[in-house]
């Protein structure tokens, strides 16, 4: 409450200044905007005088009488105007009056714009406070237990019979042998997949361990994605650790510089977060399911930042998938043209994706129509595809996964 009234107190010393200075100017300028005839002729008299004195055709003491006599009469004539209140001074009043009513305007207009896109009451933000409260928002936020509870419950990922059976037989194969690199790495991405990340992070812990100092930068990272699904993409203080441990290994590891500058955003820094981002985004490659995720914020962070920066046009093909319309003008074919349509249809969706990625609605339509031309093999490939393309979000992912499950599709 202080720092507000100091703040109106100084802005309102602050224009009655102004205003005065203005009022003062504008008022000057009134008294001079008209000056009484007769005193405009005894001006010109007197200046006349100077000019013949200087030319020569006037000598000394009479341009000195002259002087005096003109000099005489402007004095009685600029007292009979102000004693009469002549033209002079009526303008005098009137700029008076309408310097004070543009002043007030200029206040008035002044305090309506502020409080329309202003921020009465706030207080004062410089740099430096900002940043302490983006440090004091790093180093308090919330852990991954506190994060997960603050998460409301999903419902479990629906599963196919199919897949459900496979996921039983690759839990009994990794128990009998717990030592099976391929089976553990297998077992965290599906079990991630279905939303069990409890069970994720426990085959992920036993991977890492049995790998020791040979574990890859991946398989570190992989610890981290799986704590950012759980947490529901937040980055937790345990994430960022993973994410660290992979920076060491590999200090160029694209998705590890991608989630670091995620970090950054949530904690309050877009200014590192574009100074991650960017290069990164310019690196390539366009497809690149890093690339994807920061092309959607990018610009939203360079804005926070304060930086100037225009996203670059994306590189590649836009083909589209069979829509609902495609395939309600299919039903009128023939067997054979019907399926040769849908068949074109989906192997354009599916060179698209395979070859440049794209957006987790197209990656579930693929599944979709792909299960209904009962092509599992192109199914499983199509869905691995979608594990790289789409490893930076595991929420898209999460629903690519279900959309195959449902297909049959098993991993």
């Amino acid at each position: 409450m202080m720092d507000q009234w100091l703040f109106w107190a100084v802005a309102a010393a602050l224009a009655a200044v102004v205003a005065a200075i203005l009022v003062q100017a504008l008022r000057r300028g009134a008294e001079t905007a008209v000056e009484h005839p007769d005193l405009k002729v005894y001006r010109d008299q007197l200046a006349e005088v100077d000019r013949d004195l200087a030319r020569g055709t006037l000598a000394a003491d009479e341009a000195q009488r002259l002087r005096v006599e003109v000099s005489r009469r402007l004095l009685e004539a600029d007292r009979a105007v102000q004693k009469a209140g002549g033209p002079g001074a009526r303008t005098d009043r009137r700029g008076l009056v309408l310097a004070v009513g543009f002043v007030l305007i200029v206040l008035a207009g002044a305090l309506w714009l502020y409080n329309r896109i202003g921020a009465p009451g706030y207080p004062d933000l410089p740099l430096a406070l900002r940043l302490d409260m983006a440090e004091d928002a790093y180093k308090t936020r919330p852990s991954q237990a506190e994060a997960v509870a603050a998460v409301p419950a999903a419902p479990a990922a629906p599963a196919g019979a199919e897949f459900a059976a496979l996921m039983d037989k690759l839990r009994a194969a990794v128990a009998a042998r717990p030592e099976d690199v391929t089976g553990l790495e297998l077992l965290a991405r599906n079990e991630s997949a279905l939303g069990n990340f409890d069970a994720a992070l426990a085959a992920q812990t036993r991977l890492l361990d049995v790998q020791g100092d040979a574990a890859t930068a991946d398989q570190q990272l992989m610890m981290a994605e799986i704590l950012i699904a759980q947490a529901g993409g937040y980055v937790s203080p345990e994430a960022e650790g993973w994410i660290i441990r992979t920076l060491e290994q590999d200090p160029q590891h694209p998705m590890a510089r991608y989630l670091s500058g995620l970090m950054f955003a949530q904690v309050g820094r877009p200014d590192r977060s574009f100074a991650l981002w960017q290069p990164l985004l310019a690196e390539g490659p366009a497809e690149a399911p890093w690339a994807q995720a920061i092309r959607t914020d990018i610009q939203a962070v360079a804005e926070q930042a304060g930086i100037r920066f225009s996203l670059p046009d994306a590189k590649g093909p836009d083909l589209q998938g069979p829509s609902a319309a495609d395939m309600a003008a299919a039903s009128d074919m023939s067997a054979a043209d019907r399926q040769a349509m849908i068949e074109g249809m989906v192997g354009q969706l599916e060179a698209r994706l395979m070859s440049d990625g794209g957006p987790v609605e197209d990656w579930v339509k693929l599944m979709g129509v792909l299960g209904v031309l009962a092509q599992p093999d192109r199914g499983r490939a199509a869905l691995a595809a979608a594990e790289q393309a789409l490893a930076a979000d595991p929420a898209a992912l999460a629903e690519v996964r279900t959309a195959a499950a449902a297909a049959g599709f098993a991993p």
